[in-house]
């Protein structure tokens, strides 16, 4: 579930993202894409560890990517690149992903 709504949330700044200025391409944009990208792999990768400390690291590299994400969604709203109604959709859509990463830090098991 987690890895599933992180997806629709990398479908969401890839969309919003792409409205945003071309002097921003190689900065915001690219950063917020990256950040976005790496909570979803970094979910992933943890999933297919083994033991829970390697599960867990991966689980909390990407928390750390999904705070980075909503601080530049901050940025982008604060300077007029995103309007309020899309950055309150998308920074919930964040904190709802982030509950989920804390439950796989949470519950994770060795196999």
């Amino acid at each position: 579930m987690a890895w599933q709504k992180g997806h629709k949330v990398v479908l969401s700044v890839y969309a919003i993202t792409k409205e945003f200025p071309k002097e921003e391409i190689f900065g915001l944009t690219n950063q917020m894409r990256r950040c976005a990208v790496s909570i979803t792999s970094n979910v992933a990768e943890g999933f297919s560890r083994k033991n829970k400390k390697e599960k867990k690291q991966f689980y909390r590299i990407s928390l750390g990517s999904l705070t980075e994400l909503q601080s530049q969604l901050l940025i982008a709203r604060d300077v007029k690149y995103l309007p309020n109604k899309e950055f309150k959709k998308i920074a919930e859509n964040t904190v709802e992903v982030q509950k989920l990463i804390f439950g796989l830090i949470k519950s994770a098991v060795d196999f």
